[in-house]
């Protein structure tokens, strides 16, 4: 039998007053409570409603950003949502935040920190992994499973200098008088990877594959096929034939991107290494038009300066299918 999830308010009034004033702001629309972004709270299950079973595969932008501090974009994150488990992948600044967010904004349980299960890095650059500890540690005694991390070669080694990093709250929680039922749940089960299929479970198959970052090896993009869609998440890479063949027919490709004419501003050094390890519009317009995806969605976009809406049109110079700029909390 199938129970539903368990929910703890703390504290409760503090939830009601926050959710009553972004009710009564002037312009604001009155939504039903769970659709209200609450604060201070604490949630358990012990597994996936039937409610949670039944809806059909999402996804959830978290982040769209790029190492380059954005007031209004986290660090690349996306979460693939599917029969009550969320899926992310790459966990970068603010990241988790718009998970607690989207958790509430979507009606998605799998999305509050403690019940995300699973997180694929496509390559351990700083902005595409700077919420691991955040993820990891997030009223980490209180976690029931270990949170699960596939990634590249040095994944080991950025969780091994985590713990050091937090052996002081690790000791000051286990030497008092905190409940901590299960002492180690702040370890993480981390496995490193090489190409091919590295996860499966049902009708979810999660598929790893080579990209060209430039000089950071290994680097991948993910291809995520369910029942009811598959999606194709290109990392952080230039021009790849290899993403193009893994891309095609994809319901949903989100790719990187960089401005043509705001590269054009940059240095000539910045040109040639962002040619080495990022796609330009143009380029990803070219991509697109051969796979041929239903919906070629942009994220971690680099603007260098121009207007943001400019980077879609230059993708439409080579691209005449259907493309947007993706938000922070875009949902698919």
């Amino acid at each position: 039998m199938t129970t539903a999830p368990k929910m703890f308010f703390i504290p409760f009034a503090m939830v009601v007053l926050i959710a009553l004033s972004a009710c009564n702001r002037e312009g604001s629309q009155r939504e039903p409570l769970a659709k209200i972004v609450a604060g201070a709270v604490i949630e358990t299950r012990n597994e996936p409603s039937s409610v949670e079973l039944q809806r059909e595969t999402r996804v959830v932008v978290l982040g769209t950003g790029t190492p380059i501090p954005d007031a209004r974009r986290a660090g690349p994150s996306i979460a693939v949502v599917h029969k009550g488990e969320a899926y992310l992948f790459d966990i970068g600044a603010g990241s988790i935040r718009n998970a607690v967010a989207a958790r509430y904004k979507y009606d998605i349980p799998s999305l509050y920190p403690l019940q995300i299960c699973c997180v694929f890095i496509t390559h351990m650059h700083s902005d595409h992994t700077m919420d691991f500890s955040e993820l990891a540690f997030d009223l980490w005694w209180r976690r029931v499973e270990p949170l699960r991390v596939w990634g590249p070669t040095g994944l080991k080694k950025m969780a091994a200098g985590m713990y050091a990093m937090m052996v002081p709250d690790i000791e000051a929680r286990s030497s008092g008088s905190q409940p901590l039922p299960n002492p180690k749940s702040y370890e993480v089960d981390v496995t490193e990877i090489t190409e091919g299929v590295v996860f499966e479970k049902e009708d979810l198959v999660i598929e790893a594959f080579s990209v060209n970052h430039g000089e950071v090896e290994p680097a991948f993009g993910y291809r995520i096929t369910t029942a009811e869609k598959t999606i194709v998440i290109s990392g952080d890479t230039a021009y790849s034939e290899k993403l193009l063949d893994m891309s095609r027919g994809a319901d949903l490709l989100f790719h990187e991107v960089i401005s043509d004419s705001g590269l054009a501003n940059t240095s000539e050094y910045f040109q040639a290494y962002h040619k080495k390890s990022h796609t330009t519009a143009s380029d990803v317009g070219r991509l697109a038009s051969e796979a041929k995806p239903d919906k070629l969605v942009l994220y971690h976009a680099l603007f260098y300066g121009v207007a943001e809406d400019l980077i879609v049109e230059e993708v439409r110079t080579g691209y005449d299918g259907d493309v947007v700029l993706a938000d922070d909390l875009d949902l698919f």
